[in-house]
């Protein structure tokens, strides 16, 4: 840029414009929420007048420039899409006017993405963090924004819009990609399980006959003072169905109240929506061969015939998911898998060897599904980058 921008007072540049509805209590209305880093609006449920009670609420239209008043320090700012007019926001959501005579709204928007414009927005917002942390309306004619010419402003918004295109496509195709990896090994079991040729040749077992269905008693006793390992829902991986972040606790401690396993049996969860997204593990590893969990979780202790790995891929195939969620009992909210469908549920027993090789080709898939995810969180990070990089060229005249 050959000269700086000339900079404007943003109090030249917007108009309060707010529109206070008398609340009807049999009408509906549907109010939005603005997230932060300039993430853009979100539609909550809409609600009754009379579920809304006494709360004041602002009628939004298409074009307003909202500075959310709690968590503009953060970046929750935003324009009233075409998708958004007619819809309503607290007092928290002060709506304003652009003077689009000086000003493109979405060059105001974009420059309060960057660093320096949110920096600025920051210090018209005294408090401490969080909701004490509240927007001055009486200073925002202390906020200086750079303003080329009307046409200068539309050629930079039009420059940033075509960059961000271009990073959302390759985040969209980089989670396809994701997505197509993980599908493969559904898809081979799916395939090796359907096969007639296999099902002709290895027997169909119920589950009960080759493993024990939440088995009393573990094979042995410990001291009270003997080092577990306690494993909390949250602890199975849903991706990939291992146990992380478990804890060491006394045997004394989780002796009663919690699902006793051992080395080598297989825990699935029970409950949805973590029944649903195939949360399951194979128990190793374990202090003292002793662990606890959730009440929640079944436990499946593998006979002579089976592996434990084998059970593994099988609770987490899709289809196994799909069935077991037909034969849910108990209320919405609280469906589970019931311990008559684990037992009378039946499975391909292949042979040992056989078990051991599919299991190792499906090991094998899940590391490249792995290392994908891996490329692929590394690689949005980096695209993630990419734009307050742009915004940063952008406001300097350079892109």
């Amino acid at each position: 840029m050959s000269k700086p921008w000339p900079r404007v007072s943003l109090g030249e540049l917007l108009r309060l414009e707010r529109r206070r509805v008398n609340v009807d209590a049999e009408k509906l209305y549907q109010e939005i929420g603005i997230y932060c880093f300039g993430r853009g609006i979100f539609h909550k449920t809409p609600r009754t007048g009379f579920e809304v009670g006494d709360k004041d609420l602002f009628l939004m239209k298409e074009g307003d420039f909202i500075l959310q008043v709690t968590f503009a320090w953060e970046g929750a700012i935003a324009i009233v899409s075409a998708a958004e007019d007619g819809m309503f926001g607290s007092t928290r959501y002060p709506t304003f006017r652009v003077d689009e005579s000086r000003c493109v709204p979405h060059f105001l928007l974009n420059y309060f993405r960057t660093e320096e414009g949110l920096k600025q927005l920051v210090k018209i917002c005294p408090g401490s963090a969080g909701r004490n942390r509240v927007l001055s309306i009486r200073r925002i004619p202390e906020v200086l924004v750079p303003l080329p010419p009307l046409v200068e402003q539309r050629r930079v918004v039009a420059r940033i819009e075509e960059l961000a295109a271009q990073i959302r496509h390759a985040l969209i195709i980089r989670d396809q990609a994701a997505e197509e990896a993980a599908a493969l090994s559904h898809s081979y079991l799916s395939s090796l399980l359907r096969a007639e040729e296999t099902r002709a040749r290895w027997p169909i077992r119920s589950l009960s006959a080759v493993a024990e269905i939440n088995p009393r008693r573990g094979k042995r006793e410990l001291d009270s003072d003997s080092k577990v390992t306690f494993v909390p829902m949250r602890a199975v991986s849903d991706e990939t169905g291992q146990i992380v972040a478990s804890e060491a606790r006394t045997y004394a401690e989780v002796k009663t109240g919690y699902t006793r396993f051992e080395d080598g049996d297989v825990i699935f969860a029970r409950i949805t929506p973590c029944m649903q997204n195939g949360k399951s593990a194979v128990a190793a590893g374990l202090r003292n061969g002793v662990g606890f969990g959730s009440t929640e979780f079944h436990v499946v202790r593998p006979g002579a015939e089976v592996e434990p790995a084998w059970l593994h891929h099988l609770f987490r195939h899709r289809e196994f998911l799909r069935n077991a969620a037909e034969h849910f009992t108990g209320t919405a909210g609280q469906q589970r898998v019931p311990v008559s469908y684990m037992r009378e549920k039946t499975i391909l027993v292949p042979p040992l060897p056989e078990q051991r090789r599919i299991v190792a080709e499906l090991d094998a898939l899940q590391a490249e599904v792995d290392a994908l995810k891996r490329l692929q969180a590394e690689t949005a990070a980096e695209l993630d980058a990419l734009l307050p990089a742009i915004l940063d060229r952008a406001f300097k005249g350079e892109l």
